[in-house]
């Protein structure tokens, strides 16, 4: 369990972070539909700092979604509120893979920079004593557009403690019924002690949005 990290608020700004005083802003305008529409699609090279996170988002996503699997954006970002990225650590010999949720904004970090939730930033490898790193951003607009998938890709997140999801797939897609219908999806976790497979079954009702089962297994 990490210990609690002080955050005060004043004049909207959150002071306590380990690398500095960041300044928020209205996220309603940060990205329209249409903006940076090829950048989204893009993997680019830059640098991650963390954070323990505050009780507020611009995003209003908790930082403890997908646990702890998140991360802070800056302002001229091309990543919108809850889209998923996927992160790469370059600066480790051996370079490890996470997935996080786009959970707030930063008004001072660049569009190449991004502040990960401690527990993140551990899982890439990285000690919270280096304090920034060297990473690669791919944003994963296949499970945005999937909203089974990433909702399986949570529930994984949640039953795996201690392995993160770096990878996904989508297996199939079937109506068993008119008021039926099942996805399948693959994900790869990793973890010090090694890599599993997972599949994650989910049937819903596609006129309510309804879940009617779901479940995972290791393949």
């Amino acid at each position: 369990m990490y210990p609690n990290y002080p955050f005060m608020q004043s004049d909207n700004r959150y002071v306590g972070s380990p690398y500095g005083t960041y300044a928020y802003y209205d996220h309603q305008r940060a990205y329209p539909n249409n903006a940076f529409s090829e950048e989204r699609k893009q993997t680019v090279r830059g640098q991650a700092t963390w954070t323990y996170g505050g009780q507020v988002t611009q995003c209003g996503i908790h930082w403890s979604t997908n646990e702890y699997m998140t991360a802070a954006v800056g302002r001229n970002s091309p990543y919108r509120c809850g889209q998923t990225l996927k992160i790469k650590n370059l600066s480790s010999a051996t370079p490890r893979e996470i997935l996080v949720t786009v959970v707030d904004q930063v008004a001072s970090y660049p569009a190449n920079k991004i502040n990960l939730q401690r527990r993140a930033f551990e899982a890439l490898g990285a000690n919270p004593e280096v304090g920034i790193i060297e990473i690669e951003i791919t944003p994963s607009p296949q499970l945005e557009e999937e909203k089974w998938g990433k909702y399986l890709l949570e529930v994984a997140q949640a039953a795996y403690p201690g392995y993160k999801v770096t990878e996904y797939n989508t297996i199939e897609k079937a109506n068993l019924s008119g008021k039926q219908r099942k996805e399948t999806y693959e994900f790869l976790l990793d973890s010090p002690q090694g890599k599993l497979k997972i599949q994650g079954n989910v049937i819903y009702n596609p006129t309510t949005n309804r879940v009617i089962s779901f479940d995972l297994k290791e393949v």
